[in-house]
């Protein structure tokens, strides 16, 4: 029962830094970057609050997403460290291709 309950906080921790960047980015006039610090973002967005609004939300459903891996790892620790697997590889790749979708609709 220890080993479901540190998998739950390590990944509750995992999932904390996503959900500060949606709530202190949402309202932003600076855009929101996608983990690399890329400074031209500022030239190439328009919509600066529609865009944050949107990366906001990407940034919540990551979040959540490490919430319910957790959650996994509360219930059944097997479940929990599968939800991490498609959390670090397959979802990364989901919320870049949402990233450049949403950057692409505000450019």
């Amino acid at each position: 029962m220890v080993g479901n309950i540190i998998g739950m906080i390590c990944c509750l921790m995992c999932s904390l830094p996503f959900f500060i960047l949606a709530a202190f980015g949402r309202n932003s006039d600076e855009p929101i970057n996608f983990w690399s610090g890329d400074t031209t973002l500022k030239s190439k967005v328009r919509n600066v609050e529609e865009y944050n609004k949107q990366m906001a939300a990407l940034y919540r459903k990551y979040a959540a997403a490490f919430v319910a891996a957790g959650l996994g790892c509360f219930i059944l620790p097997v479940i929990g460290i599968v939800m991490i697997g498609f959390n670090c590889t397959l979802g990364i790749y989901v919320v870049y291709r949402n990233y450049k979708k949403i950057l692409q609709q505000n450019s």
